[in-house]
């Protein structure tokens, strides 16, 4: 089986537990296509470099995937239907990257900057 990373943009104005719920189910689907997601990441909201559908801001989520194409195939064709994606996109990989991806490590260390920030303030 192939390996792919797929990354969704989801609308700004749904809950977290409404973008928890669209991740559950494109795992779903690719489950039910005999693959399975070995990684889970929500980024969480960030600003658009430009609008996208009349939205500022989107909810990122990457899953990293373990399935054939057929699957994938699948994932983007439920995932073009759901209004509530503004964006996906998905990439054959390699390998996946063990350990947080580079936007968590990223968010890491921005809160470790504003910590040490507060503490000297």
């Amino acid at each position: 089986m192939a390996l792919y990373e797929h990354v969704f943009l989801a609308r700004q104005d749904l809950s977290q537990a409404q973008v928890d719920a669209l991740a559950a189910q494109a795992t779903e689907i690719v489950e039910a296509g005999s693959g399975k997601v070995t990684k889970t990441e929500t980024w969480g909201l960030k600003s658009l470099a430009y609008k996208i559908e009349r939205n500022r801001k989107a909810h990122f989520v990457l899953l990293n995937i373990d399935a054939p194409g057929s699957v994938v195939a699948e994932l983007e064709r439920q995932t073009r239907i759901n209004e509530d994606v503004i964006r996906y996109m998905t990439i054959r990989v390699e390998e996946h990257e063990e350990g947080p991806s580079v936007m968590m490590r990223k968010n890491d260390r921005e809160r470790k900057r504003r910590e040490t920030r507060e503490e000297r303030d």
